[in-house]
């Protein structure tokens, strides 16, 4: 049972940075990669999005997200658990800088 594809699915933790719409998130991973040449450690980072089913997820919350099959163009994890959450000022200032952009558009 152990050596099922569904126990292989990739696991990764990261920040949630934009609320885009219902029951979707976009999260930040952020990872270290030494440079080839001048072997200098860089900072890196990959940005997934990512099916929240039950919105629990807001902006500035620590998530754990799995790999899962495809739910939309570009969805292709899903949110497991919420590990922290953010402060409240933190994720109302960035939750109301949205919806002023949105409102410009």
């Amino acid at each position: 049972m152990e050596n099922s594809p569904r126990s292989k699915r990739k696991v990764l933790v990261g920040t949630v940075t934009s609320k885009m719409g219902d029951k979707s998130i976009k999260v930040t991973i952020p990872f270290k990669v030494r440079h080839p040449q001048y072997l200098k450690i860089i900072n890196r980072k990959s940005v997934l999005h990512v099916h929240d089913e039950e919105n629990t997820a807001k902006v500035g919350d620590r998530v754990e997200v799995m790999e899962t099959r495809p739910i939309s163009r570009l969805k292709r994890f899903r949110v497991t658990q919420v590990l922290e959450r953010a402060p409240q000022q933190v994720a109302q200032l960035k939750d109301e800088t949205a919806e002023t952009a949105a409102a410009k558009e």
